[in-house]
Formats: C-alpha cells, structure tokens, sequence
C-alpha cells in the first residue's frame, strides 16, 4: 500500500514538474508558443488552399517553380506563373504570404496566384525564413533579394519588370507596404539601414489584405488575440519587450508612408478585428496624403461577419467580390492587360 500511495505521488509530482517546466518555457522562449501558434496556422492555410483549389485554373498558366534568389538561404526560394502564350511581357503581381511571421509558405497561395496568371499577370509566390528562426530584419532582406533576383531575371521569364505590384495578405502585406515604403521614402531607408532593389517609377501599386500596419497598437490587446500577436512579435523581433526594438519600430508603417506611396488597395473584413485598427487607418492616411486609395471594406452589422483572410473564402460572395476588385485594381495600374472577372469552379 505504501509503495503504491509513494508511486502516486511520484507521478503527481512528475506531472506537476513538467507543468511547471513547460510553464517556464513559455515564459523564457517564444519558440514552445510560436510552435503552438504555427501547428494552428497550418492548418487554417492548408484549409484555404483547398477552397482555392477549386477555382484556380486548370489551363493558361506556366509554372517555374523553385527558382532561387539567394543561395545563403533555405528559404531562398520562389515560385512564377505567367500567362501561357502571352504575346507580350506581362507585368508582376509580387505575393508575400502572411502567417504572423512565423509560419506560412508560398504554398499557401499558390491557387491565387494562379488565378491572376490566367487573368494577364504574371505572378510570383515568394517564400521567406519564418521566424523564431528568422529574426527581423532577415525576412525583409530575403523578400528584397527575391526583388533584386526578379528584377535582373524577370524578362527571361516573360515579366515586364517596369510593371511590379507588391502584394501580401495578413503579416505579408505589413511586409509588402514595409517593401514599399523602403522604395519611395529615402529616409525611411536611412534610417532602418535597409534597401529595396526596386525602382520606385517601376512599383505602380500595392494590395494589402488584412494586414498590420501600426504594430504599437496591437500592445493593448488582450485575451487569446493579443497573446498571439505578442508571441509572434516576441519570436520576430527577437526580444521580448517588442514594443522597444527597431522592428516594432519599424514595421508601423503608417508612421513612414509618404507622397510618393505607390496607388493602393486596401481590404479587411468586419470580422477581423484588425481591419478597424490597422487598414482602415492606413486608408485614411493614404487619402489624407492624396495618394490614390481603393478600399473594400464593410459595415459592421454585415452578415456573416468576415474573418481575417476572408479573401481567400472564395465559397463567399464577398471573396469574389474582392477578387474582383484585385483585378480591377491591377488593370488600372498596370494598363489593360486583362478583363476583370470572378472565377468560379472550373474555372
């Protein structure tokens, strides 16, 4: 009996003990939470590819897969579809997926950016190291050796490279509008000591989907959401207090947008909780600068509420809706390379 009583207590206090060390973990790395986090992403975007499987084209498109922009890098990788047969060089959607920095791959939108490669556009899915491992500013001088890469190769390949879109969806826009902040606000880039290989006459826009952009107002959130945002931003950052380091600074690039911003298009849904925090601000900075703004927003009584990348539900009315609009969006910046126009299955 008393082996028995004294075996009980030894598993109780095994089990309490590694509570306990897995308690300390969370609270002296962001890497047990940050895997937490991405094992839930996964599979979300393993999710929305499969709804965007259904309606990205079959046919028209070329893939060149795993081409590579920088051979210091596992990461250093990137996908390109272009329209089959084009007649011409095709001006470059340049897509950044989103993950809250650590987790995501281009795999994950590879279905979208089929579909604007059968509407006219060549697009490019780029893949970045995540972090903890990558800690900032690694992802961002990946990103702009991917442009560098794009820019030299691109023609090769039948881009036209005077005609380049930044586009990303969640953390990848913050990336996208930090890429192009860096490309048409010089002391923005003297200041973080970061470049862009990009010439600003050659950037004519930027889709940002569900993105961050004033990342000191993501400190006051609370509950699950705000633990989430302050893990990932810990693991980015590389520092606990992210609040204080140069990428927190940094990446709020509502504060560094200027003039020269290239023409944008702005979207989250009335689910997401970002959208009245983040882009609708950063709308209302571009409009207040005279920079041209296109925004797809929605009341906050709409039904069903629309959830962070509710882009990519294209089962919804309002994803193709957006769509939509991407493509519209792309042909007045880019010229009339392609006739708008929803997908549908099949398609």
């Amino acid at each position: 009996m008393r082996n028995t009583r004294f075996m009980a207590k030894t598993r109780l206090l095994t089990a309490a003990a590694a509570v306990l060390a897995a308690a300390a973990g969370f609270r002296l790395s962001p890497w047990p939470a940050a895997l937490l986090i991405r094992a839930v992403f996964y599979r979300g975007a393993r999710q929305l590819a499969n709804v965007m499987q259904r309606y990205a084209p079959a046919a028209g498109v070329t893939p060149f897969r795993g081409l590579s922009f920088n051979a210091g890098s596992r990461s250093g990788t990137l996908d390109l579809f272009v329209p089959a047969k084009a007649a011409e060089p095709a001006p470059l959607v340049v897509w950044i997926h989103g993950g809250a920095w650590l987790s995501g791959s281009r795999n994950d939108v590879e279905p979208y950016l089929r579909m604007l490669a059968a509407s006219g556009y060549a697009a490019a899915g780029l893949t970045y190291t995540v972090s903890p491992r990558g800690v900032y500013p690694r992802a961002v001088e990946e990103l702009a050796a991917a442009l560098t890469f794009l820019s030299e190769h691109g023609a090769d390949f039948g881009v036209d490279t005077r005609r380049i879109v930044l586009a990303g969806d969640s953390a990848g826009a913050q990336l996208a509008a930090q890429l192009a902040v860096l490309a048409t606000n010089p002391d923005y880039a003297r200041r973080t000591g970061l470049s862009s290989p990009l010439n600003a006459g050659h950037l004519r826009g930027v889709i940002l989907h569900c993105g961050v952009y004033d990342v000191a107002a993501l400190a006051s959130l609370r509950g699950i959401l705000g633990w989430g945002f302050k893990t990932a931003l810990w693991a980015y950052s590389g520092q606990r207090d992210w609040s204080r380091t140069a990428a927190g600074r940094d990446m709020s690039v509502l504060n560094d947008v200027g003039a020269g911003f290239p023409p944008a298009f702005i979207t989250g849904g009335n689910g997401d909780s970002l959208t009245a925090t983040q882009s609708v601000p950063l709308a209302a900075r571009l409009t207040a600068l005279k920079t041209e703004v296109r925004t797809r927003f929605w009341p906050a009584d709409h039904r069903p509420a629309l959830p962070h990348e509710y882009q990519f539900h294209l089962d919804r009315t309002e994803a193709q809706q957006t769509l939509a609009d991407t493509l519209d969006f792309l042909q007045a910046v880019c010229g009339p390379r392609a006739v708008p126009r929803a997908a549908g299955p099949g398609h």
